[in-house]
């Protein structure tokens, strides 16, 4: 299993990042990443810096909630990036992952045109930039500054939308048959993610670095919750974090995330406990196990008393 050091916790906000812009190296990258509060072991901050200095997009595959998307708002925050974001779905399509024209916009438009106008003047006008709506990949292909673009769940979106991800990754362009041929002035940082949920095509896989994620080791995760925790003692952090394995290791429908371990070590501070015996564990499981079935499961094998 790879070590993975990833940061659930609040990324998104960039004060200690330190200055922002390229990452220098992949010390460069584990030292920043630190400052915005995600902790990466060696593989992660090489895999970003070299995403970064080959300009490729970087796949990170694992499953749900080892930081996959904590990642990307981490990467932005460090750099002093914006952060787009694409949320895949089924039934997601070009409309609403790339651009469409406000067609309530321009129907008033046409209605609104003198009688004697000229079609094609009125039809110039309203497939103009004034009528589109960009979308997500649109967006990030026409900004100037630093961007980082989080393609979040591709495994859920349909084959379909691979294809067009292949082409706006390859070029780095949008043909918008009415304004013409949009290319990127400066290339995003583009991440993409998957629980693996499905298998992504080679293709798509070819042009990207990839990167697996996985549960990170106890130490790791204690580290983490001390981090995100001001205030938990050391011994209940390990405590917790021994406790969030015997219930990941229980095939539970829902695994705790990382997130949802440092939501534990909050609960557990606000309740005022400073020990997690049978009867805090019993109280505050449903912070960690979203399933009835799953907390059904945990209380046998926990030997917690109903």
């Amino acid at each position: 299993m790879t070590e993975s050091t990833q940061n659930a916790g609040s990324a998104a906000s960039g004060a200690d990042a330190g200055s922002g812009g390229a990452f220098a190296s992949p010390a460069d990258v584990e030292r920043r990443l630190a400052g915005v509060r995600y902790l990466a072991d060696e593989a992660i901050a090489t895999t970003v810096f070299l995403a970064q200095a080959l300009g490729k997009p970087l796949l990170v595959e694992g499953p749900a909630g080892v930081g996959k998307t904590e990642l990307a708002k981490a990467v932005a925050a460090a750099t002093e990036a914006e952060l787009i974001r694409l949320q895949c779905y089924e039934g997601l399509d070009e409309a609403r992952a790339l651009y469409e024209f406000n067609y309530k916009k321009q129907l008033l438009a046409i209605q609104a045109a003198p009688a004697d106008r000229a079609w094609q003047e009125t039809h110039d006008d309203i497939f103009s930039e004034e009528f589109l709506l960009e979308r997500p990949l649109l967006a990030a292909i026409r900004r100037a500054e630093p961007t980082v673009l989080l393609i979040d769940e591709a495994d859920k979106a349909d084959v379909e939308v691979e294809g067009m991800l292949l082409e706006i990754l390859s070029d780095f362009q949008v043909t918008i048959p009415e304004l013409g041929t949009v290319s990127a002035v400066r290339r995003p940082f583009v991440l993409i993610t998957s629980n693996a949920a499905r298998e992504l095509s080679e293709a798509l896989k070819r042009r990207c670095l990839y990167l697996h994620l996985d549960y990170p080791a106890a130490e790791r995760e204690r580290e983490i919750v001390l981090a995100q925790v001001p205030g938990i003692e050391a011994e209940l952090a390990e405590q917790l974090v021994r406790t969030v394995g015997t219930l990941r290791a229980l095939e539970v429908k829902k695994a705790p995330s990382i997130a949802e371990t440092v939501d534990w070590a909050r609960t557990l501070l606000a309740l005022g406990l400073d020990e997690l015996d049978e009867a805090a564990v019993a109280r505050t499981l449903g912070v960690v196990l979203k399933h009835a079935s799953d907390q059904e499961r945990a209380a046998k094998e926990l030997g917690l008393r109903g």
